[in-house]
C-alpha cells in the first residue's frame, strides 16, 4: 500500500466517522438515512452522467452491491436507535475486516503478507475490546442483532465493491451507480417498514441528510477507488480506524464516557494500523 493510498483511506475514515454522527445525532435515524440515500442518489446521478455507460457484465455487481448497501442501511439506523456512537460504530464495524480476510484468504483474491494479518487480527482485537462495554455498562442489547446484520453487509459490500470496481475499471463510475441502486433498493423498503412518516417533514433534518449523503459519497468513493490500488483486506481494515474518530466525536459531541477500556481498545486499534503499513 502506497502512502498517498494510506493517506487516502484515512481521509475516508474521518469522513464516515463524520456521517455516522449526523446519522446518531438526528431524532429519527431512519428519516435521516432516507435523506442521505437520496442524497447520494443524486450525487450518483450527477457523476454517472459525465461518465462512460458501465459494460453490461457490471450491472449484476452494482445491483448485488445496491441490496447490500440498503440491507446496512436499515440495520445501521435501527442499531442507532438503540446504542451510543462509541458502541454501535465499532459493533458495526468490527467484524467486516475479520470477514473480508478470511474470504480474500480463502478465493485467493489479494496476497496478504504475515505482518498485515497480524496487523488486522490486532486491529479486530481492539474494535473487540471497544465494543465490550455493552455487555459490562447496562447498555441496551438490542442493538446487537442489527449491528451484527451491518457488520455482515459491510464485509458483504466491501467484497463485491472491490471486485466489481476492479473489473469495471472505473471506480468513481461505479460508486455513483451503485449508490443509485442502493436508493432504488431502500427507498421502497423503508417506505413499506415505516410508512410516509419516515420522509422528512423539515429543512433541517434534508439538510443534515444530504450533508451526511455528501460525506458518504466522498468516503466511499475515495474508499472504492483504494481497492483497486491496494488489497481489498487491508483496505478494509485501514479504513475501520474511523473508530477512533467516531469516540472522539462521541465523547465531545455527545458527552459519552470516555473510560480506561476504550483508550487501551484505541491502542490496540493504533497498533494494528501500524503493522499493516510494515
Amino acid at each position: 500500500m502506497t502512502t498517498a493510498v494510506f493517506l487516502a483511506v484515512m481521509a475516508a475514515a474521518v469522513l464516515h466517522a463524520l456521517w455516522n454522527a449526523l446519522i446518531r445525532r438526528g431524532a429519527d435515524k431512519q428519516s435521516v438515512m432516507l435523506a442521505l440515500t437520496l442524497g447520494n442518489a443524486l450525487t450518483g446521478l450527477c457523476v454517472v452522467a459525465m461518465r462512460p455507460w458501465p459494460d453490461p457484465q457490471i450491472w449484476v455487481w452494482i445491483a448485488a452491491s445496491g441490496l447490500i448497501h440498503t440491507m446496512y442501511q436499515l440495520f445501521l439506523a435501527y442499531a442507532y436507535e438503540q446504542g451510543d456512537l462509541s458502541r454501535v460504530y465499532p459493533l458495526a464495524r468490527g467484524g467486516a475486516p475479520m470477514i473480508v480476510l478470511l474470504v480474500s484468504v480463502v478465493f485467493a483474491l489479494d496476497p496478504v503478507t504475515g505482518p498485515e494479518v497480524g496487523g488486522v487480527l490486532l486491529l479486530g482485537a481492539g474494535l473487540a475490546v471497544m465494543a465490550r462495554g455493552v455487555f459490562t455498562s447496562g447498555e441496551s442489547r438490542r442493538m446487537l442483532p442489527f449491528a451484527a446484520g451491518s457488520a455482515c453487509a459491510t464485509a458483504g459490500y466491501t467484497l463485491t465493491d472491490g471486485i466489481g470496481a476492479r473489473i469495471g475499471g472505473d471506480p468513481i463510475a461505479y460508486t455513483g451507480w451503485l449508490l443509485i441502486a442502493a436508493a432504488v433498493f431502500y427507498v421502497p423498503v423503508i417506505l413499506a417498514l415505516r410508512g410516509r412518516a419516515v420522509v422528512p417533514r423539515t429543512a433541517r433534518v434534508w439538510g443534515v441528510g444530504l450533508v451526511a449523503g455528501g460525506f458518504s459519497f466522498m468516503a466511499y468513493g475515495i474508499v472504492v477507488w483504494a481497492m483497486t490500488q491496494a488489497p481489498i483486506a487491508l483496505v478494509a481494515a485501514l479504513r475501520e480506524t474511523s473508530i477512533l474518530f467516531a469516540v472522539l466525536i462521541g465523547w465531545w459531541a455527545f458527552n459519552e464516557r470516555m473510560s480506561p477500556q476504550k483508550g487501551i481498545a484505541a491502542g490496540l486499534i493504533v497498533a494494528g494500523v501500524v503493522l499493516t503499513r510494515l
